[in-house]
């Protein structure tokens, strides 16, 4: 074999490219931002982001607004269950 002809140097052009194109797919396929020479990283975009991102913040302004409701209620539960005179006048209450 012979490495001084012109083949040789087609052969290892062929072989860069064909590993650069099979990284590229790689990476675009598993969603990793693909970098391009002329124009930086480009992304992977959804076409559905925009709607995905209002509809989870609607849903969490809902359920901020449920745990508040429920943080309410437990505060009135311990108050109720840690109420000093209330748990004094039972106790009178069951010594009569």
């Amino acid at each position: 074999m012979s490495f001084s002809g012109p083949y040789f140097v087609l052969a290892i052009i062929a072989m860069s490219t064909l590993g650069w194109m099979f990284t590229t797919w790689v990476r675009a396929r598993h969603g990793y931002p693909v970098e391009n020479e002329w124009t930086g990283t480009v992304h992977r975009t959804d076409p559905d982001a925009g709607r995905k991102i209002d509809l989870l913040s609607n849903e969490n302004e809902k359920l901020v607004g449920r745990i508040s409701r429920l943080e309410d209620r437990i505060a009135v539960l311990e108050r109720i269950a840690t109420d000093p005179a209330a748990r004094t006048a039972r106790e009178i209450d069951a010594l009569r």
